[in-house]
């Protein structure tokens, strides 16, 4: 479980396919203190596991699944990735709880700049528009956010300064794909409503 607080923007250094999927070699200073085979990891919001560790970077593999559903497949030699590692149970819950588990991919639909933030708008799947509530969390590329406005299955969302300066926002422009993890508190309830009113099997 982790908090979309990124704590450092790491960047692909490798690649290698392996079958149908990809190994990524991934360099981040900061991330990579204590890091061992088996720990999880953020990287633009999907939740991954070190499979190698060395001294100057680690590597995970995101197999097919996880590249249909999210935009690691689209990561190039030198991209830049957010990084976060996993919530431990004596820290701070800063931002909310993401699992690192993407629901869906949306787009960039417009930056515009103010005096001292950013808003990006961002189309989110016609499927997940029940997610989308005003002042409601989500994580974006792995980043906890709040959501600041809904307009059908637009969102917008507001980057101050520090946000835009140590995550990959910077690197967003519109028609930019990202990744999105809805609140998983909301799902859930959802979920057991859906259930409740015959809308959704349970199995």
């Amino acid at each position: 479980m982790f908090t979309g607080l990124v704590e450092e923007t790491g960047r692909i250094v490798g690649m290698k396919r392996k079958g149908g999927s990809v190994i990524f070699s991934i360099r981040g200073a900061k991330t990579m203190r204590g890091m061992k085979i088996d720990h999880s990891i953020a990287v633009e919001g999907v939740c991954l596991t070190a499979i190698r560790v060395t001294r100057r970077w680690f590597d995970v593999q995101a197999v097919e699944e996880t590249l249909r559903k999210t935009t690691l497949g689209s990561l190039k030699v030198g991209s830049p990735v957010n990084l976060e590692r996993p919530l431990r149970p004596s820290d701070r819950l800063g931002g909310h709880f993401v699992l690192g588990h993407v629901d869906g991919v949306g787009k960039v639909d417009g930056v515009q700049a103010r005096k001292s933030s950013w808003i990006y708008g961002i189309l989110v799947p016609a499927r997940f528009r029940r997610h989308l509530i005003p002042m409601g969390s989500i994580a974006v590329n792995g980043v906890s956010l709040t959501i600041a406005d809904v307009k059908g299955t637009r969102i917008a969302i507001s980057i101050i300064p520090h946000t835009m300066a140590v995550t990959t926002f910077r690197e967003l422009k519109s028609g930019g794909r990202v990744n999105l993890e809805f609140d998983v508190l909301g799902k859930m309830v959802d979920n057991l409503l859906r259930v409740r009113q015959g809308k959704r099997r349970v199995r």
